[in-house]
């Protein structure tokens, strides 16, 4: 089944690359390895057991989804912090923050492609499904690669500041989320090289017509979702790594914040387009890393201080986000 293909790939990956980092048999291996499996256990849960039917999530069944996930990273951070101490378990909620933070972001426009291509909602929670295991692919590479980079070469520092920095500035003047999946170059390529059906009510990503295989929106649904993903890594892993440099706490912290995008998703998606502060906050809290970054050699600023900074500039954007809007979706009286 694809499901175990893609899966045993995985787990291939992130042993073979923890690997190189870490001695065999070494207590970190072991912790990388039962963390892997549980994770596993979780998707394998996900896909067979509460979901083996394509339905429509409802908001009161992914608020509790999101509660779950959120309950399930405070007690892993709980068992950071009694194991590897007080620093580890600041850096990986910190960590946490930042990724979840800019997940809610990137959900609006997980929201504009759904528009874009009319995915039926009973097929979303499947798209996502099988997106956030191409994300858990992809960060593992980047982590690892940026975290050995950085180790290697130490002024990457200050050209990983100065992209979030840039990126940090890019939000700051956002003013609407636009999406173009028409005239981005790979999926015109894919347009051009495979058939492509219509059919997309099957819930399937490839389906068989005449003794002809077709790829259905569905499939190229998922590729541009994987591909916007690439792009949001850009951005959070550097701001992560700009907190620590530990493989481990870097790659759990993002992991629990990207298995729980999908239940976030569901349930903001009816507020989703509140948000109308929150890129601002984000914009703000991304040059912040990128200057601590690019000062580290000169001013340590406390990791306790960072995560205030970053929560505080949340909280007040996204507040802000819900007053205004509030105010301006308020009905007129004469």
């Amino acid at each position: 089944m694809l499901f175990f293909q893609v899966i045993s790939f995985y787990l291939v990956l992130s042993s073979v690359l923890v690997y190189l980092e870490k001695p065999m048999f070494s207590t970190e291996i072991l912790f990388w390895i039962v963390f892997n499996i549980f994770v596993l256990f979780m998707l394998f849960l996900d896909l067979f057991v509460f979901n083996q039917k394509s339905h429509e999530i409802k908001f009161k069944e992914a608020v509790y989804w999101s509660i779950f996930w959120i309950f399930l990273a405070l007690l892993f951070n709980g068992f950071i912090y009694f194991y590897f101490g007080k620093v580890s378990a600041v850096n990986f909620l910190t960590g946490y923050v930042i990724e979840k933070s800019l997940s809610v972001d990137n959900l609006f426009v997980f929201y504009l492609i759904f528009n874009f291509f009319k995915t039926p909602k009973q097929f979303q929670h499947k798209l996502l499904f099988w997106g956030i295991i191409g994300a858990l692919f992809f960060r593992i590479l980047f982590i690892v690669a940026g975290i050995e980079l950085l180790q290697k070469f130490h002024f990457l520092f200050y050209i990983f500041g100065f992209i979030l920095i840039v990126s940090g500035i890019k939000l700051l003047f956002e003013n609407k989320k636009e999406i173009h999946p028409e005239q981005n170059f790979f999926l015109k390529f894919i347009q051009k090289v495979l058939p492509v059906s219509k059919n997309q009510e099957s819930g399937k990503f490839f389906i068989k017509v005449d003794k002809k295989w077709y790829v259905t929106p569905l499939f190229l649904t998922l590729l541009y979702i994987e591909l916007t993903d690439i792009v949001f890594a850009i951005d959070s892993i550097p701001a992560i790594l700009a907190i620590t440099t530990d493989s481990f706490i870097v790659y759990t912290s993002n992991v629990f914040a990207i298995l729980g995008l999908r239940s976030l998703y569901f349930a903001l998606v009816s507020v989703i387009q509140r948000f109308h502060y929150l890129h601002y906050g984000l914009g703000v809290i991304l040059a912040f890393i990128g200057i601590k970054m690019m000062i580290m050699d000169i001013v340590h600023i406390p990791i306790l201080l960072s995560l205030s900074i970053i929560l505080s500039v949340l909280f007040i954007s996204i507040t802000l986000s819900f007053i205004l809007s509030s105010k301006t979706n308020k009905p007129q009286t004469e």
